[in-house]
């Protein structure tokens, strides 16, 4: 199994030992690195020149799927040596995310693109159905996102762990999404920030539903920031400030046997912002209470991250787990202590971004 690190493939892995390969999906296709004596060698590029949203590895088939900005699915069943196109069905849409499930024993694939529009799969990615109902909720006509071409996305996509009909997606900027009929009709969730960015049902605690949302363009009496909600979406509470120092919340976990430990990165300002400030100056913050009190982690981190952290990854093993951060300069950090200290382990590479991201950030690229 891999350890898969993209901008709308958000991956954890949960096994008896530690993974030793992690593939990263940035602007310049697939990075591939091998762990050996304690370093990550670059094991060569995969998919080069495609730029990479989002990256997943479905156990059951052992097939490996990457999503691309140019409208594309690959699909790999060698373990990533060889790729076919896999996206007949979904048309000149963009990917923005991945995800899969298994229903009855057998793997289902989703694909949610810009414009936010929902597929699924039940062949592998060899042939794609939409399923409509996500684009006839009240509202629809005001799916927008600031820049160009001002098109909402499906960003992130999650599903029960006990109840595959059960799905949410987060449409950016539209809302927090729900189905509770396998897809086939939504409701818009209330009372959450509707710039949604992740949404997530952790297996550790399935009673709950979390989501992030930035602070900004919302009222005090809306949710935003890191939210969670006890009751299926139908009401929200903020778990961080409104000064929270990560103001532009992303990528985010639960520890998958601890449900109290969080981790969530981003910027400390929107991207609209990163082109004057340039920086994104992005941290990652962590909970062990469940989401009472945050600590900004800095041992090992450069003191100041210029980038943004767009990409997570989690790998959980029996007695401890690995954290992998991806930005927007093309550095991933590391941690096997549950944050308490980072370190950079990959340099460089291509950027990390979702979409255009990285070119907000590039007048001062280094």
């Amino acid at each position: 199994m891999f350890i898969c690190l993209s901008p709308g493939g958000q991956s954890v892995t949960v096994g008896e030992s530690p993974k030793d390969k992690i593939l990263v999906g940035t602007v310049d296709g697939i990075f591939s690195f091998f762990k050996r004596n304690g370093s990550w060698e670059n094991q060569g590029t995969l998919i080069p020149g495609k730029h990479v949203s989002s990256i997943i590895f479905e156990p059951v088939s052992q097939t490996l799927f990457a999503g691309t900005y140019s409208s594309e699915v690959f699909a790999s069943t060698d373990l990533g040596k060889n790729w076919e196109r896999r996206d007949q069905g979904i048309g000149q849409l963009e990917i923005y995310s991945l995800a899969s499930q298994v229903i009855d024993g057998r793997p289902r694939v989703y694909a949610g693109t810009q414009p936010a529009h929902l597929f699924y799969s039940d062949d592998l990615g060899k042939s794609w159905t939409e399923l409509p109902g996500l684009r006839q909720v009240p509202g629809v006509e005001k799916w927008t996102f600031p820049g160009p071409p001002h098109q909402a996305h499906a960003k992130s996509i999650t599903f029960h762990p006990n109840d595959p009909n059960i799905i949410y997606v987060a449409v950016e900027v539209g809302g927090f999404l729900k189905s509770t009929d396998g897809g086939k009709t939504w409701s818009v969730v209330s009372g959450v920030n509707p710039d949604a960015h992740r949404v997530l049902i952790p297996t550790s605690d399935p009673t709950k539903v979390y989501g992030t949302a930035p602070t900004t363009n919302c009222g005090p009496e809306v949710a935003a920031g890191f939210c969670v909600s006890t009751d299926g979406g139908q009401s929200w509470i903020s778990m961080t400030p409104r000064d929270f120092r990560i103001g532009y919340v992303d990528p985010f976990f639960v520890h998958p046997k601890n449900p109290n430990l969080l981790f969530v990165g981003g910027a400390k300002t929107g991207p609209g912002t990163w082109r004057t400030l340039h920086t994104a100056d992005a941290r990652i913050a962590r909970s062990r209470d469940g989401g009472r009190t945050w600590d900004i982690l800095s041992e090992g981190l450069p003191e100041h991250i210029r980038a943004n952290i767009e990409g997570m990854a989690m790998d959980v093993w029996n007695g401890g787990c690995a954290l992998f951060a991806g930005t927007t300069d093309g550095d991933v950090f590391y941690s096997n202590d549950e944050g308490d200290h980072w370190q950079t382990i990959i340099r460089g590479i291509g950027p990390v971004s979702k979409s255009h991201h990285y070119h907000n950030l590039a007048m001062e690229a280094h």
